[in-house]
């Protein structure tokens, strides 16, 4: 076994906790509140730190107390060292009963209907006794989450996003935006739609300066068409649903929403292409981080679920030649 380092031999895991909870509190008053400890002693604890470490870890002020350079740098490390010893706790738990635990789970309601639903459904009926947590993230703040350990596991799409060196992703599948109407619309008895057909009609999908819109913006302009102006904006993918199964209006969500077997009876697929809106969908987990046995079964079900959408012709298609695609389209 390797000997610690001095440092490391002298900071223990109580000061740690003072650290996290000084930090979080933003007070020391109140951090010596949360813990049942006296001021003095949470004082007491974090000037030994910082005698050991011969740094200050946090400025102080009237209106309170800031970590310092040093202070974010151990505090980054403390989440970690907590986190691990949690996981570890979890798996020992895990390990002598596997119908219980706890997972988080971070992700979009998009692809919390698509994945996260089925899996869950899934290892339910395995483990009983296994409590899911679901927190709507995307994007940054789905990193963010990570980082934090408040998630363990999330689902993301990933177009238009850099990569970042602490966060691994593993590909499952492209999936491309569609255009949905009511079974009752006349556009679903169709068997051919041009885009160029669909322009002035109504519309509803997420909000200007989204990602999503950009997608959806694209798409047009990709065909050589102005972009028509959305009768309703909203996040909502189940909202955006509702209002196609009126009839009335036209709406824009994930082809993988629509894979699901009589989840929307009364929504119909219009056979449209919306052209430069493949986005990859993945697994994210923080580089480095020991997942538990109940997190790599979450895992390898996203990966038995995701599987036929990897082999799916309709979401992993060749692209069409932007170009090309606006010459038919104006012909057509």
């Amino acid at each position: 076994m390797k000997t610690r380092p001095i440092a490391s031999r002298r900071l223990k895991l109580r000061q740690l906790e003072i650290l996290l909870a000084v930090a979080d509190a933003r007070s020391m008053a109140k951090a010596a509140a949360r813990l049942a400890i006296s001021q003095p002693g949470i004082s007491r604890a974090i000037a030994d730190m910082e005698h050991t470490l011969g740094v200050p870890l946090f400025d102080r002020s009237t209106q309170g107390v800031e970590p310092t350079q040093y202070g974010r740098a151990l505090l980054r490390r403390g989440i970690a060292a907590f986190d691990e010893i949690d996981q570890g706790v979890k798996d020992v738990e895990f390990l002598a009963d596997p119908t219980a635990g706890e997972l988080r789970i971070g992700g979009g309601a998009g692809l919390s209907e698509e994945i996260i639903l089925p899996v869950i459904h899934r290892l339910s009926h395995q483990y009983p006794r296994v409590v899911f947590q679901i927190a709507h993230h995307q994007g940054m703040t789905l990193f963010e989450q990570l980082r934090e350990r408040n998630i363990e596991i999330g689902l993301l799409r990933a177009s238009g996003l850099a990569r970042e060196e602490d966060i691994a992703f593993e590909k499952l599948f492209e999936e491309p935006l569609v255009v949905v109407a009511g079974v009752d619309s006349p556009w679903s008895r169709r068997r051919n739609i041009k885009l160029l057909e669909l322009v002035n009609e109504r519309w509803t999908w997420p909000p200007p300066g989204s990602f999503f819109d950009t997608l959806v913006v694209d798409a047009f302009r990709a065909v050589g068409l102005t972009p028509p102006q959305p009768t309703v904006y909203t996040h909502a993918f189940s909202f955006r649903l509702s209002l196609a199964a009126t009839g009335s209006f036209l709406a824009v969500v994930p082809a993988a929403i629509m894979t699901m077997p009589n989840k929307y009876p009364l929504i119909r697929v219009l056979p449209v292409e919306l052209p430069t809106t493949h986005r990859e969908v993945g697994i994210v987990t923080l580089k480095k981080r020991t997942l538990g046995p109940l997190a790599q079964k979450f895992i390898e079900s996203v990966r038995e679920i995701a599987n036929p959408l990897a082999k799916d012709e309709r979401f992993n298609r060749p692209r069409r030649n932007s170009s090309r695609a606006a010459t038919r389209e104006h012909q057509s």
